[in-house]
């Protein structure tokens, strides 16, 4: 028997620690655990990580607070693959935290992450990665720092990935960098176009979908375009279009395909394989508002080239676009209304909409949506521009009272292009008084107040085509349009400016309205904006000219000269020379000033008596005695007009003879309450006759001021259209009137005694007999050369003759005329140009001074 052997075991070596399980339900403790030295260790408080943070935002919140993130970032570069690829899940998945990203931006994590997607890297790895990427990438900041680190090549090669996460991720990622110009620009060069075609194989709807939205973002550049058609990406593009399955991914096709058909190779090649009539036939059938929303935009972008709206024509897009403008859907709406006004510019298209599409655009017009409303109104604004037929299409439809209404639309550019329908419609006369019988006028009032200029330019063009009448001038200023109009000359913007002027031209008229204008300040702003180099346009110098042709009152103050064309009407006055930038006042202003040693004012008011015996017999209308320029006699006209409406009590502390009627029919009123046995008939009898006449006093109160006549002009006028106008030769003509009003103020005078003709204090008589500084020139009978070059002018007017009036120096004046000069002797039927003559109405009244010869030079400046 042998002998059996003891074996002897050798202990652990004593620094050696026996394996431990841990288990905890801590997160603090797994988290301190991230900073062990094993491997093991690591991995498995990972793997514990990853599954707490999966389960929600706190967990994510409450790891962020232990300090996780921080641990994790030192993990996701170890040595162990395990522990690499662990750690990486936790970043991927803790990402979607936003205070999370917000941290790992101060981190900096990005270049880490990004030298993780090499060919060789875990696929795990390669997909947390990307997750992590693309889920910062929505913030600018990360973009820059990936494209600036590199992160595009990698991002685009991982896109070949055999793993449909990693693909997912790293598309997706993409797609948020080429929000970015730079990166758009850069993802053409790094050949991005194939991959992505090819992602729209994938059996995952999701990648498809990453693809489409990516391409359609970088196919807004040309570059790109080219590289995709290249590619046969158009193909790739109707092939989904074609697909019932597909129909989740349509509407980003058309998006892609819309940017597509910007170029015009691209519309000739889908158009050359009938892809094109395959893609309206879609969008007529497709009933997705999303679809037919997307399929508008695409053909609005290629419509902005005019051989694609030539190839859109001869498919014809319009029908497709008419049917669209149906469809109840507000986006679809303005879609389709935009690609009508891009098609405008096709002059077939625009024929095609005037026929059938007006009437839907103009029903759109009343639409809740401000956002349709103004689509709709751009659209008529194209279709209506130099266009009569398409703008008589639009009245036709009833669009005239629902464009009046879109001027106080909330939205600039509604307002602003509903005043271009209406400048466009103008141009027909019916047009333009159907728009006036709708007030369109007084509407555009608010939009010449806006703030916007697009909407000031339109509105100031609309009042110029719409003001062409004396009723729509008066509407404009009654409803407060001038104003605004004034204030708009003005305006830094050219266009603006250039618009606002044309208007006041058009407005200025009348003379009525060019008084008020120039009352606004339109005179002192036209002279100033002519004044300057850059400002000034001829516009502005029509403006002004117009302005003061209408206001011969100011012009003749202002310029010192009217010419031929200008013709006194009553009611102008010669204030005598202002300087530029005063204001003048008006006639009735100025007949109200007290009695000065101021030069008097002549005015001009030949009425005929009929009229003034109309308005005397018319309480409504001034009489004679309120339109007395007497400062005393006004005021003392006032206080018994003011008096009218005291009681019967009041009324009899009146000192006699300043009584009104008013006060006879109230003593009567208190003697019929006084008195006995008055029949109730009587009593209603008398009340009524005291309330007529009362309110005849309030209508004369409120009648527009009127001056005096001057029935000794009436006169001269009248003698001088029979003696004068009968004269067979316009020669004659002139030499008997200077000689008419030479005799009428004061006759011819000697030159030598010129400083004894005292005519100031004659004229100083008038004034101090009229209480008044304002003088009609009927009352003159001792006139100088300012005196009898207006009264030859006033006369001259009036029966025909052409003459100017000049302003000199020194109470100098003269009058300019043109006469054909008799053919020299022998000669016969040579035509001689008209010569200027100067006219003497002082020393030889008929004696005619040729212009430029010396005894006219020695008139003007005796």
């Amino acid at each position: 028997m042998g002998k059996k052997v003891k074996k002897e075991v050798e202990p652990p070596p004593k620094d050696v620690f026996d394996p431990l399980l841990i288990e905890s339900k801590t997160a603090a403790t797994v988290v301190l655990m991230l900073s062990s030295p094993e491997e093991e260790v690591l991995a498995k408080a990972c793997d514990a990580i990853y599954k707490f943070a999966s389960k929600g935002d706190e967990n994510k919140v409450t790891l962020l607070g232990l300090g996780a993130v921080e641990r994790l970032y030192k993990l996701i570069s170890h040595e162990d693959p395990i522990v690499r690829r662990n750690a990486m899940m936790v970043f991927g998945i803790m990402a979607s935290n936003y205070d999370v990203k917000k941290l790992l931006r101060e981190l900096d994590v990005t270049n880490a992450l990004l030298s993780h997607l090499v060919p060789e890297e875990d696929v795990v790895i390669h997909e947390f990665a990307t997750l992590c990427l693309a889920q910062m990438a929505v913030e600018y900041t990360t973009k820059v720092q990936i494209f600036e680190q590199g992160g595009l090549e990698p991002l685009i090669r991982l896109l070949d990935s055999p793993d449909p996460d990693v693909k997912k991720n790293s598309v997706e990622c993409i797609y948020l960098l080429v929000q970015d110009f730079q990166s758009r620009a850069a993802v053409c060069e790094l050949n991005v176009i194939p991959p992505l075609l090819e992602l729209l194989k994938s059996e995952y709807p999701v990648i498809q979908l990453l693809a489409l939205k990516t391409l359609e973002v970088i196919s807004k550049d040309r570059e790109t375009r080219i590289i995709l058609g290249e590619n046969q990406g158009l193909d790739c593009l109707l092939k989904i279009l074609e697909t019932n399955e597909f129909n989740d991914l349509h509407v980003e096709a058309l998006a892609v395909l819309g940017n597509c058909l910007e170029d015009v190779h691209a519309m000739q090649l889908i158009q050359q394989t009938g892809g094109l009539k395959k893609l309206l036939s879609f969008v007529g059938d497709s009933t997705v508002p999303d679809i037919q929303k997307n399929a508008a935009k695409a053909i609005a972008k290629a419509a902005y080239d005019s051989e694609n709206r030539k190839i859109l024509n001869e498919e014809e897009v319009e029908n497709c676009l008419i049917k669209l403008l149906e469809i109840d859907n507000d986006g679809v709406k303005v879609a389709a209304s935009q690609a009508i006004s891009a098609m405008c510019e096709n002059l077939s298209s625009k024929r095609a909409f005037g026929l059938q599409g007006i009437p839907q655009l103009v029903e759109l017009l009343s639409s809740n949506n401000e956002e349709v409303k103004e689509a709709a109104v751009i659209a008529l604004a194209n279709l209506t521009t130099a266009s009569p037929s398409n703008s008589s299409a639009v009245a036709e439809a009833e669009g005239i009272e629902p464009l009046v209404k879109t001027l106080n639309a909330q939205r600039d550019g509604a307002v602003a292009n509903a005043a271009a329908v209406l400048t466009n419609m103008a141009t027909q006369e019916p047009l333009r008084l159907s728009a006036q019988s709708h007030g369109a006028v007084s509407a555009l009032t608010e939009p010449l107040r806006s703030t916007s200029s697009q909407v000031q330019s339109r509105a100031a063009l609309a009042v110029a085509a719409l003001g062409c009448d004396a009723d729509a001038r008066a509407e404009l200023r009654n409803a407060g349009g001038l104003g605004p109009l004034v204030e708009l000359l003005h305006s830094k913007n050219e266009e603006v400016r250039r618009n606002a002027c044309w208007a006041v031209t058009v407005c200025a008229s009348d003379e009525l309205t060019a008084v008020e204008l120039c009352r606004l300040g339109a005179l002192d702003i036209l002279e100033e904006i002519n004044l300057s180099t850059g400002r000034r346009n001829n516009f502005s110098e029509a403006a002004l000219e117009k302005l003061l042709d209408n206001n011969l009152s100011q012009k003749y103050s202002q310029m010192g000269y009217l010419s031929s064309s200008n013709i006194i009407t009553d009611g102008f006055y010669d204030y005598g020379q202002i300087k530029p930038g005063i204001k003048l006042l008006s006639l009735e202003e100025l007949s109200m000033q007290e009695l000065t040693d101021r030069r008097a004012i002549i005015f001009i008011n030949a009425k005929p008596q009929e009229d003034v015996l109309a308005v005397e017999e018319k309480p409504q209308n001034s009489s004679y005695e309120q339109t007395t320029l007497s400062p005393s006699v006004s005021r003392k006209s006032s206080r018994e007009k003011s008096s009218l409406m005291v009681s019967p009590v009041e009324e009899k502390q009146e000192p006699p003879g300043r009584r009104s009627s008013f006060s006879k029919s109230s003593s009567r009123e208190k003697g019929l309450r006084k008195g006995k046995g008055k029949k109730e008939e009587e009593k209603m009898i008398d009340v009524t006759q005291i309330i007529s006449k009362v309110q005849d006093e309030i209508n004369q109160e409120n009648a527009q001021w009127q001056p005096p006549p001057d029935f000794i002009l009436l006169e001269y006028i009248n003698d001088a259209s029979k003696t004068i106008l009968p004269l067979t030769t316009t020669r004659e003509q002139v030499v008997a009137l200077a000689q008419f009003v030479a005799d009428k103020m004061g006759g011819a005078i000697e030159k030598e005694k010129l400083h004894d003709f005292s005519w100031e204090l004659h004229i100083s008589e008038i004034e101090y007999e009229l209480k008044s500084n304002v003088v009609p020139i009927g009352k003159v009978k001792k006139g100088t050369f300012y005196h009898r070059a207006l009264l030859f002018k006033v006369i001259a007017d009036r029966i025909g003759i052409g003459c100017s009036l000049v302003r000199g120096e020194y109470n100098r004046a003269w009058n300019e005329v043109k006469l054909v000069d008799d053919s020299p002797q022998g000669v016969t039927g040579l035509l001689l140009p008209p010569q200027e003559y100067i006219v003497d109405l002082m020393f030889e009244p008929g004696f005619l001074m040729k212009q430029g010869s010396a005894e006219a030079d020695q008139y003007k400046r005796i």
